[in-house]
């Protein structure tokens, strides 16, 4: 089975160390005072949803941080147990990333740097991929994993076995076809399920 599976929020805890940063620079640089939008994300891009930037804004914001962002992110809790065992089953994984190639970073080598750091099993890695549709068919994936909503409902429209990884912007944003899963762990044993379905 090829397995596209995305990074930021779905291997890692993106949000964590992204929301920390936006809030150093809405507060210290922008001079505002910090409070936060609750809202229904459907895209990666929910730094500048929350806290209500203009699009210059969201810019600087990237050009200050995102290198800091990359290398600091880390794997979500048995993200890299799972992940080995979905490889050591005999899957491909294929990392299907939105993120965008700079010119004030080498995104594509810095990543690859993180994950050599953490051993994360990967046979292929696609960057800057703003349409992981085109990818996800580019590579024959029969599975989807992603936190954006907007990128699972696309997959999901071609027929692609698709997962949403629950974060705290997707949590409202629901569809049928599209099955939610919590943690690592949920996603294996949902994979597992399916497979059983799918060779009965």
């Amino acid at each position: 089975m090829i397995i596209g599976i995305d990074i930021d929020d779905t291997i890692t805890d993106t949000y964590e160390v992204t929301f920390n940063y936006a809030q150093d620079y809405t507060i210290n640089v922008l001079k505002r005072d910090g409070q936060i939008h609750e809202i229904d994300c459907n895209t990666h891009m929910y730094a500048k949803s929350l806290c209500g930037w203009k699009d210059d804004e969201d810019i600087d914001f990237f050009r200050m941080y995102y290198e800091r962002i990359i290398n600091e992110t880390k794997p979500k809790t048995l993200a890299l147990e799972y992940l080995n065992k979905l490889h050591e089953d005999g899957n491909k994984i294929v990392i299907i990333t939105a993120r965008w190639e700079t010119d004030y970073i080498d995104v594509k080598k810095l990543t690859e740097e993180w994950i050599k750091k953490y051993n994360i099993p990967c046979d292929k890695l696609i960057i800057n991929a703003e349409n992981k549709g085109v990818a996800a068919l580019e590579e024959n994936v029969d599975v989807f994993i992603d936190d954006s909503y907007r990128n699972c409902k696309a997959i999901s429209n071609l027929g692609i076995k698709t997962y949403i990884m629950d974060t705290r912007v997707n949590r409202n944003l629901n569809d049928e076809k599209i099955k939610r899963v919590y943690s690592w762990p949920h996603f294996y044993k949902e994979l597992e399920e399916y497979k059983k379905e799918a060779n009965k």
